[in-house]
C-alpha cells in the first residue's frame, strides 16, 4: 500500500501540471491597447482590414469569427452575440445593448478560452479584440 501512495501522488501532480498549462494566459501581441480604466480617444486611428487581410494582432481564427458576425451566424458558442456589459468601463461608455461579444477560438482548447471580439452598434460599426478576457482591448476596423 505504501508504494501506491507515491505513485498516486505523482499521477495527481502530473495531471495538475497538464491542466495548469492549458489555462496559462496567452502572450499579449502588439497593437493599440486600451489599458484598464482608460478609454480609446474618439479620434484614435485603428488599423484597417480589407478583404481577408487582418491586423497583425488578430489571430487567424478571428477571420472565421468575423465571417460569422457578418452573416449573423451560426455561432459555435451559445454565448456568442450576447450583450457585453462593459462593467469595468474599459471601452467607451455607450448605452446598454450597444456592445456584443463573440468567441475567437483558440486551437487546442476544449473550452472558450480568453479571446473575444467585441462589436459596437447594430449592425456592427466598431470592433475590439481582447486576448486576455477583457483586461485590454485593441480597436480595429473591418472593411464593408
Amino acid at each position: 500500500m505504501r508504494s501506491i501512495k507515491p505513485l498516486l501522488l505523482i499521477a495527481v501532480l502530473a495531471v495538475a501540471a497538464l491542466l495548469w498549462g492549458r489555462h496559462s494566459p496567452e502572450p499579449t501581441p502588439q497593437g493599440t491597447v486600451i489599458p484598464q480604466g482608460s478609454t480609446l480617444p474618439q479620434n484614435a486611428s485603428a488599423p484597417r482590414t480589407s478583404g481577408t487581410t487582418l491586423p497583425s494582432f488578430l489571430p487567424p481564427e478571428a477571420a472565421d469569427t468575423l465571417r460569422r458576425i457578418a452573416s449573423g451566424g451560426p455561432f459555435q458558442h451559445h454565448q456568442d452575440g450576447v450583450v457585453f456589459q462593459n462593467r469595468e468601463n474599459r471601452l467607451p461608455s455607450m448605452p446598454e445593448g450597444y456592445y456584443h461579444e463573440y468567441t475567437v477560438d483558440t486551437p487546442g482548447l476544449d473550452y472558450r478560452g480568453a479571446r473575444r471580439i467585441i462589436t459596437g452598434g447594430t449592425p456592427p460599426q466598431i470592433y475590439y479584440y481582447t486576448d486576455d478576457h477583457y483586461r485590454t482591448f485593441r480597436q480595429f476596423e473591418v472593411s464593408r
